[in-house]
């Protein structure tokens, strides 16, 4: 196996790795909104991780102004994101919030081509449906009707889908290393939620939980910040400036599947056997997607890797 080959398996893995990780994110986030309110649980999370991230963001003292608008602006999206999610966190079940954040899988291929200009081939898109099928076996197979959270969950699949082609074009443009992004896209999570909360919803900047009384609330902050925002957003990052965002949406399309089993097994969700099906396809769809099925096409890897 060649240097490229062997970089685009580790960013494979990593991209697998953060689907489980995200997975379980849905059933943890659920249990710290019983102790703490939206914006202040994003302001936290996030304002731990980009204080323990502020030394890699040193290369930006080299990136010129379009470099930093594209990674700020990336920042932003990844806020709006949060704020989609946390809120229909709160008004939906988890298990659906992981089913519906997975038609992320087959809204970037078309963001991809409008944006980016590239076509997804065939297996792609055959992996898309696959995961579509399986997804849409996860809620029973039924007609789906959004509720509130429901219709906040699916504006954030569409937001991500763009992100990642932002992100992508981000890390092809600037050069910039993947934790230098994730800093900057935490900033600026955490100083938005702090700001909306302190301008419009003063109700949720409140007084943050003691550490002796409400040890589940701070597990669950801490693993929130080190498994699915430490790691992950860099995993991601990583995986996107080696591999297309339809590439990238695909690895992590068993993500539905890892929340709702951790939904059924953390908060006592129960699922049912079409959904277990439908669970299994989507996994299966990630594998697809990890297959080099020519001989010769190329690996997507930068000519000079950056260490960050």
């Amino acid at each position: 196996m060649s240097r490229p080959e062997r970089l685009q398996f580790l960013s494979d893995l990593m991209l697998l790795a953060v689907a489980v990780v995200w997975g379980t994110s849905y059933g943890v986030a659920k249990s710290a909104l019983a102790y703490y309110p939206v914006l202040g649980l994003l302001a936290l999370r996030f304002g731990i991780t980009f204080v323990v991230l502020s030394p890699a963001l040193r290369p930006l003292r080299h990136a010129d102004a379009r470099a930093l608008r594209g990674v700020l602006g990336a920042g932003v999206l990844l806020f709006s994101i949060f704020l989609c999610e946390t809120f229909g966190l709160l008004l939906t079940r988890a298990a659906n919030a992981a089913f519906l954040i997975s038609l992320c899988v087959v809204l970037t291929p078309l963001v991809e081509w409008s944006l980016l200009k590239r076509r997804p081939s065939r297996i792609e898109w055959a992996a898309v449906a696959l995961s579509l099928l399986g997804a849409w076996l996860l809620t029973g197979g039924d007609t789906f009707t959004l509720s509130p959270g429901d219709a906040l969950i699916l504006a954030a699949a569409l937001l991500r889908a763009v992100t990642v082609c932002v992100t992508k074009r981000v890390m092809r443009d600037a050069a910039l290393p993947p934790l230098t992004v994730t800093a900057v896209q935490s900033g600026v999570v955490a100083f938005g939620s702090a700001a909306v909360a302190l301008l419009f919803a003063r109700d949720q900047w409140q007084p943050v939980p003691s550490f002796a009384g409400h040890p589940t609330f701070w597990g669950s902050v801490f693993y929130l910040v080190l498994a699915c925002t430490l790691f992950a957003f860099f995993a991601q990052n990583y995986g996107i400036k080696r591999s297309s965002p339809t590439r990238v949406a695909l690895l992590m399309g068993s993500e539905p599947a890892f929340g709702a089993l951790f939904a059924c097994l953390w908060l006592g969700e129960r699922i049912a056997p079409m959904a277990w099906v439908g669970g299994g396809l989507i996994v299966a769809a990630s594998l697809l997607a990890t297959v080099r099925w020519r001989k010769g096409v190329p690996v997507e890897v930068p000519a000079a890797p950056q260490q960050a």
